[in-house]
């Protein structure tokens, strides 16, 4: 049993902070109260800020890893545009040095997955930063399944069929149409081996997101791709969520429409290498919170760096993003967007003990990282700089 004492608590349900005691109970937060009769092992927190661990929606953490060119590389499949059927967990590396540096760091949680290369490049996964075994780090599996619109298919596949935006709108669609039909083939088959249609793994692969089991992760930075991406999604009647956005301050009104659609902004700290990010601003992630959407701040790892997420939140601050719409996304709103707030995002009983302990404010550069605690156990390390 541990229990952290006397807290300035951040729990993302209230958005006032209060002082409290947390316990925990194995990997679990038992309640939040006070607790100062109850023996076990205690983290004096006192004049401290007590936070959910941070989480990062879009992220190619332990699938991008350290080292330069091909063999630092298991986030792109090259060898087709439509590859529905590659999942994250097979690339994932839990021993890269960048998902240890991340949890102590204290994000402790993060989507990651395939990149942007393909038009459908596979599945998402959330995962702990600690570990050694990707199972078990495993939050949720699958979270979605990536697909990406804008320069990058259109650059990398050009000579495969794929040269204008209009091309990879239709790869997708002649994707989701062929795995329409060839569920239905085998809705109408019954069970029955003899009409079954023959097996695609493909097609396999996109049946959760035509059920609506788990959105299409749609890489858009652009004004006219996000709203390709939106157009298909509705087409097709399944879920979206919107990562990158880069483009969406400059849509904000028709962004607005669409409270249910979960958008990821960033990565904002990087240089704009690309026509489409000509328009990247940490004004964004402000003003489409401050039109009701739900906002996440990503880092796209390793376009920027994991383990200074909380710093991106502090520049959106900068540049005028309202300190609790910051601080919700990179906590409960990216659980939201990933699908596992039932489990992680803010500080509850019955939720996972992802649990960050700051000396000072954790969007300056004068705060400290003191404790980082994932599923209830201190990580070693917690607070070292990580640069």
């Amino acid at each position: 049993m541990l229990v952290i004492r006397n807290g300035i608590v951040h729990d993302l349900v209230n958005e006032k902070e209060y002082k409290a005691d947390i316990l925990v109970k194995g990997k679990k937060i038992a309640g939040i109260g006070d607790y100062s009769d109850v023996k076990g092992t205690v983290i004096n927190a006192e004049n401290m800020h007590v936070y959910p661990g941070l989480i990062d929606a879009h992220s190619h953490l332990g699938l991008s890893g350290y080292g330069i060119g091909f063999e630092g590389s298991d986030y792109n499949e090259p060898s087709n545009p439509v590859t529905p059927e590659m999942r994250a967990i097979d690339s994932f590396n839990p021993l890269d040095p960048s998902v240890g540096k991340a949890a102590r760091a204290g994000v402790t949680t993060v989507g990651t997955g395939p990149g942007s290369a393909n038009a459908l490049g596979g599945t998402w996964i959330a995962v702990k930063t600690v570990g050694k075994c990707v199972d078990d780090m495993i939050v949720k599996d699958p979270v979605a399944m990536k697909c990406a619109f804008g320069e990058n298919p259109k650059r990398v596949y050009r000579d495969k069929g794929n040269g204008a935006r209009m091309s990879t709108a239709g790869h997708l669609r002649e994707a989701l149409l062929k795995a329409r039909q060839y569920m239905e083939k085998k809705e109408l088959a019954a069970g029955d081996i003899t009409k079954m249609p023959p097996f695609n793994y493909k097609w396999e692969a996109l049946i959760p997101v035509l059920k609506g089991e788990i959105p299409i992760k749609a890489h858009a930075h652009q004004a006219n791709d996000i709203l390709t991406a939106i157009r298909l999604a509705k087409e097709f009647n399944v879920k979206l969520t919107l990562e990158h956005v880069t483009e969406g301050h400059l849509i904000a009104d028709e962004l607005a429409k669409y409270p249910e659609i979960p958008m990821a902004v960033g990565p904002t700290l990087s240089h704009a290498s690309k026509f489409e990010l000509r328009n990247m601003s940490w004004t964004t992630p402000g003003i489409l919170a401050n039109k009701g959407c739900l906002v996440s701040i990503v880092t796209d790892h390793p376009f920027s760096l994991e383990y200074d997420l909380a710093l991106y939140a502090g520049r959106a601050i900068t540049a005028g993003m309202k300190p609790y719409d910051a601080l919700k996304a990179i906590t409960l709103n990216p659980a939201k967007h990933l699908g596992i707030a039932d489990r992680v995002g803010s500080l509850e009983a019955g939720k996972d003990a992802d649990i960050i302990i700051y000396e000072g404010n954790l969007f300056e550069t004068t705060g400290r990282l003191k404790t980082v605690i994932i599923n209830g156990k201190k990580v070693t390390g917690g607070g070292e700089l990580c640069y």
